[in-house]
């Protein structure tokens, strides 16, 4: 008989994860953004080359079909976007395939908000409003870091300028892998979360922007302040080593999108990864006009954990991987 039934979190912890939800939803009523619902299984996946999606086989009108178990809410919401629904939330199951351990579950809750007609610099102030009320607490100021400068004074090295040669060995030294094969976000990634986000919102909350046009996934572009060069119209918010929440000044561009979506399956293929099925749904409804906007998501498993002081987001999950 093994004890293995039990839940990964006590009883009381998630009698305060229920009361800490609450606030997030009294938050968002405050602010006259409303609660959706959309579905976990859809016809497209994620393309995102650094994101494994799940799928499941499954008998439709239409057959045998192919669906994708969703990575965010985000193809749906912005369908609703599209549609009218005007500033909306949700908190929604997601999926990543692999990703396992005191940061990371395999199915975990992503909290993912729109505000059209809403900027970026505004939506920053408002998801660390949102953060500061669920932690209960003052974490300190809010500043915003460059991406580039971030990068240059723990590395000594500017990200977008660097050969991949350079980033590939300096990748493999701070890892302790072999990146030979790497491309150049692959590279930044690994120095990102190995080097830099330790010490990012240590004594405050720490908001990244200008990453590099690469790697916007669904965000505008625009030029960085220093030399022009196209740059993602992105945040990260981070506290306390963790990151916590991926903001994006909203792609409304279908053949933009389309274009991306291509670009993400190409680089699947070079890299011996399987293709990801595209939303055409989506791409439909930002041909018919989405409204121009921010969104963010932000995983609330590792805001309660923060919150509640614990270690790993399995001490505030129900039952976490395995123990699914």
């Amino acid at each position: 008989m093994t004890d293995d039934w039990r839940p990964t979190a006590t009883i009381a912890t998630l009698r305060e994860r229920a009361r800490l939800i609450q606030e997030v939803r009294a938050f968002f009523a405050e602010r006259d953004v409303w609660e959706v619902e959309t579905p976990v299984l859809g016809h497209g996946g994620s393309t995102e080359v650094h994101l494994a999606s799940l799928s499941a086989e499954a008998t439709t009108p239409a057959g045998r079909e192919r669906l994708w178990l969703q990575t965010s809410p985000e193809f749906a919401m912005k369908r609703l976007l599209a549609a009218g629904s005007g500033s909306i939330f949700q908190l929604a199951r997601s999926f990543r395939d692999g990703e396992v351990g005191r940061r990371h579950n395999l199915e975990f809750t992503m909290l993912e908000w729109y505000r059209p007609g809403l900027g970026l610099e505004a939506l920053i102030e408002e998801t660390a409003a949102l953060v500061t009320r669920v932690l209960g607490r003052d974490p300190g100021p809010l500043r915003q870091r460059r991406y580039r400068e971030l990068f240059r004074e723990a590395l000594g090295i500017d990200p977008f300028t660097a050969s991949l040669e350079s980033l590939r060995r300096l990748a493999g030294e701070r890892g302790g892998l072999s990146m030979a094969d790497s491309d150049r976000d692959g590279c930044l990634d690994l120095l990102m979360s190995f080097v830099i986000e330790p010490g990012l919102g240590r004594d405050g909350i720490d908001v990244v922007v200008d990453y590099p046009a690469s790697q916007a996934a669904l965000a505008r572009h625009r030029r960085d302040p220093e030399d022009g060069a196209p740059v993602a119209s992105r945040f990260e918010l981070y506290l306390g080593g963790l990151e916590l929440a991926n903001g994006y000044d909203e792609l409304t561009d279908a053949a933009e999108q389309c274009a991306r979506f291509t670009e993400d399956n190409a680089a699947r293929r070079a890299l011996g990864l399987p293709e990801v099925a595209v939303d055409e749904r989506l791409l439909a409804a930002l041909e018919s006009g989405l409204p121009a906007g921010s969104g963010v998501a932000l995983g609330l498993d590792r805001l309660i954990q923060l919150a509640l002081g614990k270690e790993s987001v399995a001490e505030v999950m129900a039952f976490a991987t395995p123990r699914c």
